[in-house]
């Protein structure tokens, strides 16, 4: 005769990793008092909750109204390395509300979470940089960076980090160096992203041109991109296969070639031919760019001496659809063609 058997698997929709949430007002209140609970099982499973909850943005009011941050932070000291990693996480996604950002700003979280970066675990450094790098992305951010000092270790960290961890910081000093420069001039910034650029990942050396424009706006940023041999790599980029490299190599030339002596160090680099092969380009982000640099270039006798021989290809572009592509062929044309 048939029996029936008793299963050993959880029900469907219940998951013993992550704490069962509490019925609406009284969810918060529950993690906040199992995050604080010294038994270590308790700490993950509310922490694997809390990352979930977090990403409906109507809960991080919420949280934040009940200390959730000010929990966290606690956590973030905990031994055991997967509470340190989901403290890190929780932070990255309240770091994507601007009232997340404010109420980590109060809390001095920024300071508390560069303290990792030394931790043992690359998963708990990556979600730490992470987060910054998502709390820098709004200028705020990027200024309580900056008055914390955060810079200097920042690059210290981008000379000895994984590959992966290594294009979030150059993407948490490209934030910074849009509200200030001086600390990272100061910290041999420039030097840094210079090798950088012979990095075999074309990603991480997109994301080191880019920084380096932002650099070089600096006049102190520029003569020490001419010192450093940094125009040579970027007029190198400047006929690789990828798009986005070209293009932001070609941007920061531009920047950098505004001074004089850099503007003969492009010449002789051979900047010029590359630039005009990338007018044959159909990406106008690229077009528009190349012809940026032009313009810098075509302001020492020796740049306009060359392109005078190249002007048909740059004549075409003045009546561009494109307003932005219309004005910079329309500023090439006039210096290249101008005569004493």
């Amino acid at each position: 005769m048939a029996s029936s058997t008793i299963p050993t698997h959880y029900p469907q929709l219940i998951d013993p990793t992550r704490t069962p949430l509490a019925f609406q007002r009284l969810a918060v209140p529950r993690l906040r008092r199992e995050l604080e609970s010294t038994t270590l099982l308790t700490r993950q499973r509310a922490l694997r909750s809390l990352c979930d909850y977090l990403h409906d943005p109507e809960h991080i009011t919420p949280c934040i109204e009940q200390g959730i941050p000010g929990t966290l932070v606690s956590i973030l000291k905990d031994n055991d390395s997967f509470c340190r990693l989901k403290a890190a996480e929780c932070y990255y996604v309240i770091a994507s509300h601007a009232i997340g950002r404010r109420a980590m700003e109060m809390g001095d979280v920024i300071s508390r979470l560069s303290e990792l970066f030394d931790d043992k675990e690359a998963s708990v450094r990556r979600n730490v940089h992470r987060a910054i790098a998502m709390y820098a992305e709004a200028p705020p951010g990027a200024e309580n960076i900056i008055e914390l000092k955060l810079i200097p270790n920042l690059l210290t960290k981008l000379t000895a980090e994984l590959d992966e961890i290594k294009e979030i910081i150059l993407n948490t000093l490209h934030y910074c160096l849009m509200i200030d420069k001086e600390q990272a001039l100061e910290a041999n910034c420039m030097s840094v992203l210079t090798n950088l650029l012979t990095h075999p990942t074309t990603k991480i050396k997109t994301l080191a041109a880019l920084d380096i424009f932002h650099l070089s706006l600096a006049l102190k940023g520029k003569e020490q991109a001419v010192d450093l041999g940094t125009i040579d790599h970027l007029v190198e980029f400047l006929d690789s296969e990828s798009d986005e490299l070209r293009s932001k190599a070609a941007v920061a030339l531009a920047s950098i070639a505004i001074i004089t002596p850099a503007k003969y160090c492009a010449i002789k680099a051979g900047a010029l031919s590359k630039l005009l092969d990338m007018l044959d380009s159909e990406t106008t982000e690229l077009i528009v760019n190349a012809l940026k640099a032009i313009v810098c270039l075509a302001e020492a006798p020796e740049g306009r001496k060359q392109l005078l021989d190249h002007i048909d290809k740059i004549e075409p572009y003045k009546n561009h659809r494109l307003p932005n592509v219309a004005k910079q062929a329309q500023i090439a044309a006039k210096i290249i063609t101008w005569q004493p």
